[in-house]
Protein backbone atom coordinates (compact mmCIF):
# COMPACT_ATOMS: atom_id res chain seq x y z
CA UNK A 1 0.00 0.00 0.00
CA UNK A 2 2.96 2.34 0.51
CA UNK A 3 3.49 2.51 -3.25
CA UNK A 4 0.12 4.27 -3.60
CA UNK A 5 -0.44 8.02 -3.51
CA UNK A 6 -3.00 8.50 -0.75
CA UNK A 7 -5.78 11.10 -0.95
CA UNK A 8 -7.34 11.29 2.51
CA UNK A 9 -10.74 12.97 2.84
CA UNK A 10 -12.03 13.35 6.39
CA UNK A 11 -14.49 15.29 8.53
CA UNK A 12 -13.70 18.70 10.06
CA UNK A 13 -14.06 17.82 13.74
CA UNK A 14 -11.73 16.19 16.31
CA UNK A 15 -12.48 12.69 15.05
CA UNK A 16 -11.97 13.71 11.42
CA UNK A 17 -8.60 15.32 12.03
CA UNK A 18 -7.74 12.49 14.41
CA UNK A 19 -8.04 10.05 11.50
CA UNK A 20 -5.62 12.18 9.51
CA UNK A 21 -3.20 12.35 12.44
CA UNK A 22 -3.11 8.56 12.25
CA UNK A 23 -2.52 8.29 8.50
CA UNK A 24 0.06 11.07 8.64
CA UNK A 25 2.09 8.71 10.84
CA UNK A 26 1.89 5.85 8.35
CA UNK A 27 2.16 7.49 4.92
CA UNK A 28 4.61 9.94 3.40
CA UNK A 29 3.01 10.30 -0.04
CA UNK A 30 -0.34 11.64 1.16
CA UNK A 31 -2.56 14.67 0.58
CA UNK A 32 -5.28 15.75 2.98
CA UNK A 33 -8.77 17.08 2.24
CA UNK A 34 -11.52 17.97 4.71
CA UNK A 35 -15.26 18.25 4.32
CA UNK A 36 -18.51 18.67 6.16
CA UNK A 37 -21.52 16.65 5.05
CA UNK A 38 -23.71 17.30 2.04
CA UNK A 39 -22.62 18.71 -1.28
CA UNK A 40 -19.16 19.61 -0.02
CA UNK A 41 -18.31 15.90 -0.13
CA UNK A 42 -19.11 15.92 -3.87
CA UNK A 43 -16.89 18.96 -4.47
CA UNK A 44 -14.04 17.42 -2.50
CA UNK A 45 -14.34 14.17 -4.44
CA UNK A 46 -14.19 16.10 -7.71
CA UNK A 47 -11.11 17.90 -6.38
CA UNK A 48 -9.48 14.58 -5.49
CA UNK A 49 -10.30 13.09 -8.88
CA UNK A 50 -8.88 16.14 -10.64
CA UNK A 51 -5.69 15.84 -8.59
CA UNK A 52 -5.40 12.15 -9.47
CA UNK A 53 -5.72 12.85 -13.18
CA UNK A 54 -2.99 15.50 -12.90
CA UNK A 55 -0.64 13.16 -11.02
CA UNK A 56 2.11 11.18 -12.73
CA UNK A 57 1.62 8.32 -10.30
CA UNK A 58 -0.64 5.56 -11.63
CA UNK A 59 -1.61 4.03 -8.27
CA UNK A 60 -3.90 5.92 -5.91
CA UNK A 61 -5.84 5.26 -2.72
CA UNK A 62 -8.87 7.42 -1.96
CA UNK A 63 -9.37 7.10 1.78
CA UNK A 64 -12.55 8.55 3.31
CA UNK A 65 -12.95 8.66 7.09
CA UNK A 66 -15.55 9.91 9.56
CA UNK A 67 -17.96 10.77 6.73
CA UNK A 68 -20.93 8.65 5.75
CA UNK A 69 -21.99 8.82 2.12
CA UNK A 70 -25.48 8.80 0.69
CA UNK A 71 -26.27 5.81 -1.57
CA UNK A 72 -26.15 8.17 -4.56
CA UNK A 73 -22.71 9.46 -3.61
CA UNK A 74 -21.38 5.95 -3.05
CA UNK A 75 -22.68 4.77 -6.44
CA UNK A 76 -21.19 7.79 -8.19
CA UNK A 77 -17.79 7.45 -6.53
CA UNK A 78 -17.66 3.72 -7.21
CA UNK A 79 -18.52 4.22 -10.88
CA UNK A 80 -15.96 7.00 -11.35
CA UNK A 81 -13.19 4.88 -9.89
CA UNK A 82 -14.04 1.86 -12.04
CA UNK A 83 -13.84 3.74 -15.35
CA UNK A 84 -10.68 5.70 -14.53
CA UNK A 85 -7.56 5.02 -16.58
CA UNK A 86 -5.49 4.72 -13.43
CA UNK A 87 -5.35 2.12 -10.70
CA UNK A 88 -7.51 3.61 -7.97
CA UNK A 89 -8.56 1.97 -4.73
CA UNK A 90 -11.26 3.45 -2.55
CA UNK A 91 -11.61 2.73 1.17
CA UNK A 92 -14.10 4.26 3.58
CA UNK A 93 -13.74 3.81 7.35
CA UNK A 94 -16.67 5.15 9.36
CA UNK A 95 -18.86 4.62 12.41
CA UNK A 96 -22.12 6.42 11.57
CA UNK A 97 -25.00 3.94 11.50
CA UNK A 98 -26.75 6.02 8.84
CA UNK A 99 -24.28 4.59 6.34
CA UNK A 100 -25.45 1.00 6.82
CA UNK A 101 -27.14 0.73 3.40
CA UNK A 102 -23.93 1.79 1.67
CA UNK A 103 -21.90 -0.63 3.79
CA UNK A 104 -24.21 -3.44 2.67
CA UNK A 105 -23.76 -2.58 -1.02
CA UNK A 106 -20.05 -1.74 -1.35
CA UNK A 107 -17.17 -3.88 -0.15
CA UNK A 108 -14.90 -0.84 0.22
CA UNK A 109 -17.33 0.76 2.71
CA UNK A 110 -16.37 -0.38 6.22
CA UNK A 111 -18.73 0.52 9.06
CA UNK A 112 -18.38 -0.14 12.79
CA UNK A 113 -20.49 1.93 15.16
CA UNK A 114 -18.73 0.61 18.29
CA UNK A 115 -15.61 2.75 17.73
CA UNK A 116 -14.94 6.28 16.58
CA UNK A 117 -13.42 6.73 13.13
CA UNK A 118 -10.00 7.61 14.57
CA UNK A 119 -9.87 4.30 16.42
CA UNK A 120 -11.12 2.39 13.38
CA UNK A 121 -8.42 4.05 11.26
CA UNK A 122 -5.71 3.37 13.82
CA UNK A 123 -6.74 -0.25 14.35
CA UNK A 124 -6.87 -0.84 10.59
CA UNK A 125 -3.48 0.62 9.67
CA UNK A 126 -1.69 -0.62 12.79
CA UNK A 127 -2.76 -4.15 11.80
CA UNK A 128 -1.47 -3.60 8.26
CA UNK A 129 1.80 -1.98 9.31
CA UNK A 130 2.69 -1.73 13.00
CA UNK A 131 1.36 -0.18 16.18
CA UNK A 132 2.35 3.43 16.95
CA UNK A 133 2.51 3.59 20.72
CA UNK A 134 2.75 7.40 20.70
CA UNK A 135 -0.74 7.54 19.15
CA UNK A 136 -2.44 5.04 21.45
CA UNK A 137 -3.42 7.49 24.21
CA UNK A 138 -4.56 10.12 21.70
CA UNK A 139 -6.78 7.56 19.98
CA UNK A 140 -8.42 6.59 23.29
CA UNK A 141 -9.07 10.25 24.15
CA UNK A 142 -10.81 10.84 20.82
CA UNK A 143 -12.76 7.61 21.10
CA UNK A 144 -14.02 8.42 24.60
CA UNK A 145 -15.55 11.75 23.64
CA UNK A 146 -16.65 11.00 20.08
CA UNK A 147 -18.86 8.05 21.02
CA UNK A 148 -19.60 9.65 24.41
CA UNK A 149 -18.10 7.17 26.87
CA UNK A 150 -18.59 9.46 29.84
CA UNK A 151 -17.47 6.79 32.31
CA UNK A 152 -13.97 6.69 30.79
CA UNK A 153 -11.04 8.53 32.38
CA UNK A 154 -10.28 10.16 29.02
CA UNK A 155 -13.77 11.63 28.58
CA UNK A 156 -13.24 15.08 30.16
CA UNK A 157 -9.92 15.45 28.36
CA UNK A 158 -11.67 14.55 25.13
CA UNK A 159 -14.22 17.33 25.70
CA UNK A 160 -11.42 19.89 25.93
CA UNK A 161 -9.86 18.51 22.73
CA UNK A 162 -13.23 18.61 21.00
CA UNK A 163 -13.62 22.30 21.81
CA UNK A 164 -10.03 23.00 20.82
CA UNK A 165 -10.52 21.69 17.29
CA UNK A 166 -13.96 23.25 16.78
CA UNK A 167 -12.51 26.62 17.80
CA UNK A 168 -9.34 26.36 15.73
CA UNK A 169 -10.42 28.78 12.99
CA UNK A 170 -7.16 30.72 12.82
CA UNK A 171 -6.14 29.27 9.44
CA UNK A 172 -8.89 29.16 6.84
CA UNK A 173 -9.21 25.65 5.41
CA UNK A 174 -10.84 26.79 2.16
CA UNK A 175 -8.07 29.22 1.22
CA UNK A 176 -5.19 27.36 2.84
CA UNK A 177 -6.05 23.64 3.06
CA UNK A 178 -2.47 22.41 3.38
CA UNK A 179 -1.55 24.99 6.01
CA UNK A 180 -4.77 24.23 7.89
CA UNK A 181 -3.91 20.52 8.02
CA UNK A 182 -0.41 21.26 9.28
CA UNK A 183 -1.83 23.58 11.93
CA UNK A 184 -4.26 20.93 13.14
CA UNK A 185 -1.49 18.33 13.30
CA UNK A 186 0.70 20.78 15.22
CA UNK A 187 -2.10 21.51 17.69
CA UNK A 188 -2.94 17.85 18.21
CA UNK A 189 0.73 16.99 18.69
CA UNK A 190 1.46 19.79 21.16
CA UNK A 191 -1.49 18.93 23.41
CA UNK A 192 -0.43 15.32 23.95
CA UNK A 193 2.21 15.96 26.69
CA UNK A 194 -0.65 17.32 28.81
CA UNK A 195 -2.34 13.91 28.69
CA UNK A 196 0.07 12.57 31.31
CA UNK A 197 -0.33 15.39 33.83
CA UNK A 198 -2.54 15.29 36.94
CA UNK A 199 -6.04 16.50 36.01
CA UNK A 200 -5.00 16.69 32.33
CA UNK A 201 -8.26 18.24 31.17
CA UNK A 202 -7.78 21.20 33.49
CA UNK A 203 -4.09 21.59 32.66
CA UNK A 204 -4.81 21.54 28.93
CA UNK A 205 -7.76 23.91 29.22
CA UNK A 206 -5.59 26.44 31.06
CA UNK A 207 -2.80 26.28 28.46
CA UNK A 208 -4.62 26.40 25.11
CA UNK A 209 -3.78 30.09 24.65
CA UNK A 210 -0.11 29.35 25.37
CA UNK A 211 -0.04 26.42 22.93
CA UNK A 212 -1.48 28.56 20.13
CA UNK A 213 1.04 31.32 20.80
CA UNK A 214 3.86 28.79 20.58
CA UNK A 215 2.63 27.76 17.15
CA UNK A 216 2.17 31.27 15.75
CA UNK A 217 5.12 33.02 17.40
CA UNK A 218 7.81 33.99 14.87
CA UNK A 219 10.74 36.33 15.51
CA UNK A 220 9.29 37.99 18.61
CA UNK A 221 6.41 37.66 21.03
CA UNK A 222 3.15 39.55 20.58
CA UNK A 223 -0.53 39.17 21.36
CA UNK A 224 -2.10 36.03 19.91
CA UNK A 225 -4.34 38.22 17.75
CA UNK A 226 -1.34 39.99 16.20
CA UNK A 227 0.61 36.74 15.77
CA UNK A 228 -2.32 35.17 13.90
CA UNK A 229 -2.61 38.24 11.69
CA UNK A 230 1.10 38.09 10.83
CA UNK A 231 0.80 34.45 9.85
CA UNK A 232 -2.23 35.15 7.67
CA UNK A 233 -0.48 38.09 6.00
CA UNK A 234 2.48 35.83 5.31
CA UNK A 235 0.27 33.21 3.66
CA UNK A 236 -1.72 35.80 1.72
CA UNK A 237 1.46 37.43 0.46
CA UNK A 238 2.79 34.06 -0.69
CA UNK A 239 -0.44 33.43 -2.62
CA UNK A 240 -1.09 37.05 -3.64
CA UNK A 241 -0.91 36.52 -7.39
CA UNK A 242 -3.49 33.75 -7.56
CA UNK A 243 -5.76 35.54 -5.07
CA UNK A 244 -5.61 38.97 -6.68
CA UNK A 245 -8.65 40.64 -8.29
CA UNK A 246 -9.11 43.88 -10.20
CA UNK A 247 -11.65 46.66 -9.81
CA UNK A 248 -11.35 49.36 -12.45
CA UNK A 249 -7.64 50.28 -12.37
CA UNK A 250 -7.16 49.05 -8.81
CA UNK A 251 -5.60 45.80 -7.65
CA UNK A 252 -6.98 43.96 -4.65
CA UNK A 253 -6.90 40.61 -2.89
CA UNK A 254 -9.93 38.40 -2.24
CA UNK A 255 -10.28 36.31 0.91
CA UNK A 256 -13.07 34.05 2.10
CA UNK A 257 -14.35 33.98 5.70
CA UNK A 258 -10.96 35.12 6.94
CA UNK A 259 -12.29 36.81 10.08
CA UNK A 260 -10.72 39.76 11.90
CA UNK A 261 -10.81 41.70 8.63
CA UNK A 262 -9.81 45.07 10.09
CA UNK A 263 -6.55 43.76 11.55
CA UNK A 264 -5.57 41.31 8.79
CA UNK A 265 -6.75 43.58 5.96
CA UNK A 266 -4.82 46.60 7.17
CA UNK A 267 -1.72 44.54 7.99
CA UNK A 268 -1.78 43.00 4.51
CA UNK A 269 -2.10 46.35 2.75
CA UNK A 270 0.80 47.80 4.77
CA UNK A 271 2.98 44.80 3.90
CA UNK A 272 1.93 44.85 0.23
CA UNK A 273 1.84 48.44 -1.08
CA UNK A 274 1.23 47.20 -4.63
CA UNK A 275 -2.32 46.28 -3.54
CA UNK A 276 -5.01 48.95 -3.29
CA UNK A 277 -7.82 47.13 -1.49
CA UNK A 278 -8.66 44.06 0.57
CA UNK A 279 -11.98 42.24 0.09
CA UNK A 280 -13.42 39.42 2.20
CA UNK A 281 -16.56 37.53 1.16
CA UNK A 282 -18.36 35.38 3.73
CA UNK A 283 -20.69 32.40 3.65
CA UNK A 284 -23.43 34.82 4.80
CA UNK A 285 -23.04 36.72 1.46
CA UNK A 286 -21.53 39.78 3.16
CA UNK A 287 -18.41 41.52 1.92
CA UNK A 288 -15.96 43.59 3.92
CA UNK A 289 -13.63 46.01 2.19
CA UNK A 290 -10.50 47.71 3.49
CA UNK A 291 -8.21 50.24 1.79
CA UNK A 292 -5.19 52.35 2.65
CA UNK A 293 -6.04 55.61 0.93
CA UNK A 294 -5.66 54.47 -2.68
CA UNK A 295 -9.33 53.77 -3.45
CA UNK A 296 -12.62 54.81 -1.83
CA UNK A 297 -14.07 51.44 -0.86
CA UNK A 298 -17.35 53.04 0.29
CA UNK A 299 -18.08 53.77 -3.38
CA UNK A 300 -16.89 50.31 -4.31
CA UNK A 301 -19.21 48.70 -1.71
CA UNK A 302 -22.15 50.75 -2.97
CA UNK A 303 -21.43 49.78 -6.57
CA UNK A 304 -20.91 46.04 -6.00
CA UNK A 305 -23.04 45.22 -2.98
CA UNK A 306 -25.51 48.03 -2.26
CA UNK A 307 -23.39 48.84 0.76
CA UNK A 308 -21.29 51.67 2.04
CA UNK A 309 -19.28 52.91 4.97
CA UNK A 310 -16.02 54.81 5.17
CA UNK A 311 -13.45 55.45 2.40
CA UNK A 312 -11.05 52.93 3.97
CA UNK A 313 -13.53 50.53 5.61
CA UNK A 314 -16.85 49.49 4.11
CA UNK A 315 -19.14 46.55 3.52
CA UNK A 316 -22.26 45.26 1.84
CA UNK A 317 -24.29 42.23 0.84
CA UNK A 318 -23.91 40.21 -2.37
CA UNK A 319 -27.32 38.57 -2.67
CA UNK A 320 -26.37 36.54 -5.73
CA UNK A 321 -23.36 34.89 -4.06
CA UNK A 322 -23.57 31.11 -3.81
CA UNK A 323 -21.43 29.70 -1.06
CA UNK A 324 -18.75 27.26 -2.12
CA UNK A 325 -16.01 25.03 -0.81
CA UNK A 326 -13.22 25.53 -3.36
CA UNK A 327 -11.50 28.91 -3.39
CA UNK A 328 -11.09 29.21 -7.17
CA UNK A 329 -14.86 28.79 -7.62
CA UNK A 330 -15.56 31.49 -5.04
CA UNK A 331 -13.11 33.84 -6.71
CA UNK A 332 -14.68 33.20 -10.11
CA UNK A 333 -18.07 34.39 -8.79
CA UNK A 334 -16.62 37.66 -7.49
CA UNK A 335 -14.72 38.32 -10.72
CA UNK A 336 -17.91 37.75 -12.70
CA UNK A 337 -19.78 40.12 -10.38
CA UNK A 338 -17.17 42.85 -10.86
CA UNK A 339 -17.16 42.36 -14.62
CA UNK A 340 -20.96 42.52 -14.76
CA UNK A 341 -21.16 45.64 -12.62
CA UNK A 342 -18.35 47.29 -14.56
CA UNK A 343 -19.99 46.59 -17.90
CA UNK A 344 -17.16 44.39 -19.09
CA UNK A 345 -14.31 46.74 -18.17
CA UNK A 346 -12.73 44.13 -15.89
CA UNK A 347 -13.05 41.22 -18.28
CA UNK A 348 -9.80 39.29 -18.60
Amino acid sequence: MNNYKVHHLSHTDLDGYGCQMVTNSYFKNIKFYNSNYGKEINERFEEIFSDILDEESSKHLILITDLNLTPEQAKNFDARVKIANKEIMILLLDHHKSGQDCANDFEWYYLDDSRCATKITYDFFSSVFQKESNLAKFVEVVNAVDIWLDDKDEFELGKVCLGLVSGAKEINRIMFPKENSLYMFDLLTKIQPYFNLPNPHIALDENIHKIKKEIFRQEKDDTLNNLISKQNVKMLTKNADKMSISYEQHRGILTYNIGNVSVIGNDFLKANPDFDFFMDITSRKTISLRANGKVDVSKMAAHLANGGGHPNASGGLVGSFKDGFVYKNIKKQIEELITKKAGGKNAR
